[in-house]
């Protein structure tokens, strides 16, 4: 075989490697809603497993174990929203105050931008030349247009939230049967291997559940008994939700500041407390991201910052939000597989390196 054929064989596997990426890009776009409805189920089914199997020890049927489970989940959920409602009906009685004071901020603001630019325009240059026809492109900001955008997102949600539990009490109750037909896809002499896989990613999503919830929870009640101490309105609902933005990668440290600016703004005439504010809930995300996170996720999740920041910007593009939830456990599963597959090995070195 001369030279010249394993030049444009190379060739040919590239562009073919490059198509099927493509592809398979595509399909996750494409099919996003299916996609993540899946993931989402799978990363929750791991999650939950230990506990059905908890019941199966106490000799209580896994069906009826996987049922019981889905549905405490599913009441404690419920629990936590509408406790989270009952908080949010409160700071909504208090938003007309809380309006005035934005009102405030934005009239202030526009007012400045409005003086710049009158200034601006004193020492721009006349111009010689006639202005160049300007083109408006109309966008539809009307109310069907909004109603639109907004029943689609909802379609989306309500999507994901009924078929979820259904995919996870099923994941769960036929977890045999499901494994059973997963390895009957390979040859016999590859199971051992493909079992050995399924059982570190399964250590990899739950250590990665585990962690995220247990760093959550330690956020949001640090954040709950800091706004309460600092005399903070509606301190829980302001606590559980910078606790959660905190979780957010690199983003989540500014994310926090939102819920306590917003409440504050009722309550503050200065700007030294949301220094503060910001100052404190940086120094939480700085702690949980290099000390919490690590020591309970790290041990099982060995990924470095780059292969993280790439997934979380690749996911969040394809998938939203829910796409940055599930970018960390796809990346680390995706390097459960190359490091037990010999040639993707430089692939898996990397992600962790």
């Amino acid at each position: 075989m001369d030279t010249e054929t394993l030049i444009t064989r190379h060739k040919s596997n590239v562009s073919q490697r490059i198509i099927a990426l493509g592809v398979i890009v595509g399909f996750c776009y494409w099919a996003s809603s299916v996609l993540m409805t899946l993931l989402l189920s799978v990363l929750i089914a791991y999650f939950l497993d230990p506990f059905v199997e908890a019941l199966e020890s106490w000799r209580i049927p896994r069906a009826l174990g996987s049922l019981l489970i889905v549905l405490l989940v599913i009441a404690l959920v419920l629990s936590l929203g509408y406790l989270m409602y009952d908080r949010g009906q409160h700071f909504m009685a208090d938003w007309p105050r809380y309006s005035a004071v934005l009102r405030g901020w934005t009239d202030a603001v526009q007012t400045k931008l409005e003086e710049f630019e009158k200034r601006y325009s004193q020492i721009q240059p006349a111009e010689s030349e006639p202005e160049a026809l300007q083109v408006q492109v109309a966008s539809d900001h009307s109310l069907k247009g909004i109603l639109r955008s907004l029943l689609g997102s909802l379609y989306s949600i309500l999507f994901v939230v009924t078929f979820v539990p259904f995919l996870v009490f099923f994941m769960l109750a036929a977890k045999q049967d499901v494994w059973h037909g997963t390895l009957q896809l390979f040859p016999p002499t590859q199971r051992t291997r493909v079992k050995e896989i399924l059982e570190q990613v399964g250590e990899v999503l739950r250590g990665f559940m585990l962690g995220n919830a247990v760093v959550a929870g330690i956020l949001a009640l640090v954040s709950w008994m800091f706004f309460w101490m600092l005399g903070l309105d509606n301190p829980l609902l302001a606590g559980v939700a910078s606790g959660i933005l905190n979780l957010v990668p690199y983003i989540g440290a500014v994310l926090a500041w939102v819920p306590p600016f917003v409440v504050g703004l009722g309550k503050w005439n200065t700007i030294g407390p949301f220094l503060g504010v910001a100052f404190a809930l940086s120094v939480m995300h700085l702690l949980a991201i290099n000390w919490l996170m690590p020591a309970l996720v790290g041990k099982r999740v060995h990924l470095n910052a780059l292969a993280v920041t790439l997934s979380l910007l690749f996911w969040g593009w394809i998938w939203g939000g829910i796409g940055l939830i599930l970018a960390i456990p796809i990346t680390a599963t995706i390097k459960v597989i190359c490091d037990n597959v010999e040639s993707w090995q430089p692939l898996g070195r990397w992600l962790g390196s």
